[in-house]
C-alpha cells in the first residue's frame, strides 16, 4: 500500500480523507463493514469521497483481473459475486452477496422455509442489481448458476416449485424481484462463473 498517499473511509469508526495508512487504519482495523481504498493524490481522494463507496470503486479506472483458485484463472473486479444455499431441496433456503476480491459480505437474506436454490440464486442476483442500481454503480456480478442467469435475462423465475402457506414470504419476494427486473434497465454485466477452472464462488456458504 506504500504507492498510496492519501486513503477514503466512507465507513469506519470516522469517516473522511486520511494522509497516512496508520491513520486509516485506526478507522478501519476490526470494524466490521469498513468501506476504504487508497489514492495517489489527495485531489483524487476528496474526489473520491464525494462519491458512494460503490461508485468510486468502480470510477475511472480499468476493470482489473485478480487471481483466484488454481490454474491462474482471474474474475474481473471490482465485482460482485452472489450465491444461495439450500438444506433439502425444497428446503430452507438463504442467499448473499460478497466482494469478490474480499469475500467481504455485502447483504444477505434468509433462511426462508420450503425454497430452493434455483430460486435463492435468482433472487441474489436480483438483489445485486437493485443494489448496484441505488449505488449508481455498474461493476459486474458473478453467478454460478445457468438456470438463475436464464431467469434473469428473461425476467421471470421459471421454478417449479409450489407456493403454499410456508413459503408464501419467498414467493412474495419471487414476485417483486420479477416486476423489479420489468420496470427498471440496467448496464451491469452478469458473467457465468466457472466453478471447474475457478473453483467455489467466494459467495459459497461452503456448506456441500
Amino acid at each position: 500500500m506504500a504507492k498510496n498517499k492519501f486513503y477514503v473511509v466512507w465507513k469506519g469508526r470516522q469517516t473522511g480523507v486520511f494522509n497516512s495508512w496508520e491513520s486509516c487504519k485506526e478507522q478501519v482495523n476490526g470494524f466490521e463493514g469498513a468501506q476504504y481504498k487508497g489514492y495517489p493524490t489527495e485531489s483524487a481522494a476528496n474526489a473520491a469521497f464525494k462519491m458512494n463507496y460503490w461508485k468510486a470503486v468502480g470510477a475511472n479506472q480499468k476493470q482489473s483481473v485478480i487471481a483466484v483458485g488454481e490454474g491462474g484463472a482471474k474474475p474481473v473486479v471490482p465485482s460482485l459475486a452472489v450465491d444461495a444455499a439450500c438444506s433439502g431441496n425444497p428446503g430452507k433456503m438463504e442467499y448473499r452477496g460478497v466482494e469478490t476480491s474480499t469475500g467481504r459480505e455485502i447483504f444477505r437474506q434468509g433462511p426462508f422455509e420450503l425454497g430452493t436454490n434455483n430460486i435463492g440464486e435468482f433472487l441474489a442476483i436480483v438483489h445485486g442489481l437493485a443494489f448496484l442500481k441505488s449505488q449508481n454503480s455498474d461493476i459486474p456480478i458473478y453467478s454460478d448458476s445457468v438456470n438463475a442467469l436464464a431467469w434473469v435475462k428473461a425476467k421471470h423465475c421459471r421454478t417449479k416449485l409450489e407456493r403454499c402457506a410456508k413459503n408464501e414470504e419467498l414467493f412474495q419476494l419471487i414476485e417483486r424481484a420479477e416486476n423489479w427486473l420489468k420496470q427498471n434497465s440496467f448496464s451491469t454485466k452478469l458473467l457465468k462463473w466457472p466453478t471447474t477452472e475457478w473453483g467455489e464462488i467466494p459467495a459459497d456458504f461452503g456448506r456441500k
